[in-house]
């Protein structure tokens, strides 16, 4: 509202949210082979914050009536052209209408500065592409349900938590990226290490600030020493090998602006999980590093239309791309049962 000042009278202010325009590349340069039982397009949408996603539309072929719709995004550093584009298209052949989305600042999305990263805004990415399926003529606003990859997996728990619309929420190697931030990996960062890393973060912020520039973290390594845990050799064999490599995903190249991960450090993500009504699908490989993120996060949920589905032997990035290993079956049958 604003008031007149020469009428004294308040006045509605409408604002208009438009899509900003994004070049979007129209050539397959996905990770993952073309399915010839899918349509596939491209789409822009905005969030609350302004900024304008990109996302890959999926339809099936011959599709009729209104159909029940996902969004998909992660993993945490990566773009629609890697996982969730794999995932995305994969329910398309199972009769889902659904987009793979590039969170803000990353990828095709916009935003600026560039690659960086937010618990709030990101867990808004899920409720904006909630907003946009909700409005396409051939989606069914009551049966929507997201899919989170990594750490998309924890954003989307997160925007399940504040979000009624999403029905159904599947998350597929989870990974809790504020209590990782915080508390590093097996929660072996304490106090002192912690405000170590805040002087850190905060000391980068004045040389940012200086040189007018952001710095960036760095994404896997070209080449890695034979001494490195397991997991930093999964993530190199899924970012920098033809299997998982994109030139716009930041973990297969630049990495995140160094000063991401402040907002971490101070909101954890999961606060509310104890309160999502709706159903969610907890999906870990047994061998994968973090498989901790994702039994704890189910351990605060509560009802009967909550799962936890533990794959034996697979590690984190199996759950990837592995089409072999990532339970597509049980995917569409929880969706099924929850977006009816």
């Amino acid at each position: 509202m604003k008031i007149n000042f020469q009428t004294g009278i308040c006045e509605r202010m409408v604002i208009i949210m438009k899509n900003q325009q994004l070049e979007l590349t129209q050539k397959w340069d996905k990770t993952f082979p073309k399915s010839e039982n899918v349509n596939h397009s491209k789409v822009t949408f905005h969030n609350r914050y302004g900024i304008t996603l990109a996302a890959d539309l999926y339809v099936p072929k011959n599709a009729e009536g209104k159909l029940a719709a996902i969004a998909v995004a992660g993993p945490f550093g990566a773009v629609k052209e890697q996982a969730s584009g794999l995932y995305a298209q994969t329910m398309a052949e199972r009769g889902f209408l659904t987009i793979a989305f590039d969170p803000s600042y990353t990828g095709e999305s916009g935003g600026e500065p560039r690659y960086v990263a937010s618990p709030d805004i990101n867990t808004e990415d899920f409720s904006a592409a909630v907003d946009f399926l909700s409005t396409l003529e051939n989606v069914d606003p009551e049966r929507i349900g997201i899919i989170g990859v990594c750490g998309w997996g924890g954003m989307a728990l997160n925007a399940a938590a504040i979000d009624t619309r999403i029905k159904a929420t599947v998350t597929s190697t989870m990974y809790d990226m504020s209590r990782v931030t915080a508390n590093g990996y097996f929660d072996s960062v304490d106090e002192d290490a912690r405000y170590k890393l805040r002087e850190r973060l905060n000391a980068q912020r004045t040389a940012d600030y200086k040189n007018d520039s952001y710095a960036l973290s760095g994404g896997v390594p070209e080449q890695l020493p034979d001494n490195v845990p397991f997991f930093l050799k999964d993530y190199h064999d899924y970012y920098k090998t033809p299997r998982g490599y994109h030139p716009r995903s930041l973990n297969s190249n630049g990495g995140w602006n160094v000063t991401s991960s402040l907002s971490f450090l101070n909101m954890p993500i999961h606060s509310y999980a104890g309160e999502i009504r709706n159903a969610v699908l907890v999906i870990h490989g047994e061998k994968a590093h973090s498989v901790y993120f994702s039994k704890d996060a189910y351990a605060k949920l509560k009802g009967d239309n909550k799962e936890l589905l533990i794959i034996p032997g697979a590690v984190h990035t199996d759950l990837y791309d592995k089409t072999d290993v990532i339970p597509f079956d049980k995917i569409e049958s929880f969706m099924n049962k929850y977006l009816n």
